[in-house]
């Protein structure tokens, strides 16, 4: 899938690539990782058929040179975890965002719809505040913690795949009950599309308004 043709299936949504200027805010283009070892190592992993998949920490990737390289340079050797975010998804569906860059490896192409955090007013935020950006095979993101993303959208029928490096102990089940109800695992705060009875009814707070952009692939 290139970007041209991804821009030519999804005319509803501009679609910007993450060398654009619109992506300064969101996080920044990493080039010292060795992304092809991660994309080796997630060959072992089986795709689902359909529905996603995340799985904080994977052993493929826990010993990888690569992902000890993250760990120094870019989390000053805070513990961190390495884990898979895989299968179909093509819709927005949410924003979630913690207290700590999150990197990406992009496995295959992919779609990100990011925002700010400083756009979430009283627990809402209206989609068209929200960007979508084209990430091709192999890059390395940083995602700062100030920007809202969700599960990554596929742009080719295989589906996507997406290693996701944060501090240990991320995305794991509290282990408490607290009065901020948007806090909804370990380091991790979500707001779903008020469309997404799913999210709804697994307590995800409803604060995403707007159209729930779906990206069109093939």
């Amino acid at each position: 899938m290139t970007y041209e043709r991804l821009v030519e299936l999804n005319p509803h949504l501009k679609i910007f690539r993450t060398y654009d200027k619109e992506f300064i805010p969101f996080g920044k283009v990493i080039t010292d990782i060795d992304a092809e070892s991660f994309i080796e190592a997630a060959k072992s992993v089986e795709f689902p058929e359909s529905g996603s998949v995340y799985t904080p920490e994977l052993a493929q990737f826990a010993g990888l040179e690569a992902s000890k390289d993250v760990e120094i340079k870019y989390y000053g050797e805070l513990p961190i975890q390495a884990g898979y975010c895989y299968g179909h998804s093509n819709q927005l569906n949410a924003v979630e965002w913690h207290k700590s860059s999150e990197v990406n490896v992009a496995i295959t192409p992919l779609v990100l719809i990011l925002g700010s955090v400083q756009d979430i007013v009283d627990n809402r935020i209206d989609s068209s505040k929200l960007k979508a950006f084209y990430v091709e095979k192999g890059e390395v993101l940083e995602v700062y913690a100030t920007t809202l993303h969700f599960c990554p959208c596929e742009v080719e029928k295989s589906g996507f795949g997406a290693v996701v490096i944060l501090p240990v102990g991320t995305n794991v089940p509290l282990e408490g009950e607290y009065e901020d109800k948007i806090m909804f695992r370990k380091n991790k705060w979500i707001l779903a599309h008020v469309e997404n009875q799913g999210l709804i009814d697994r307590g995800v707070v409803a604060g995403v308004t707007g159209e729930n952009y779906i990206i069109k692939g093939e």
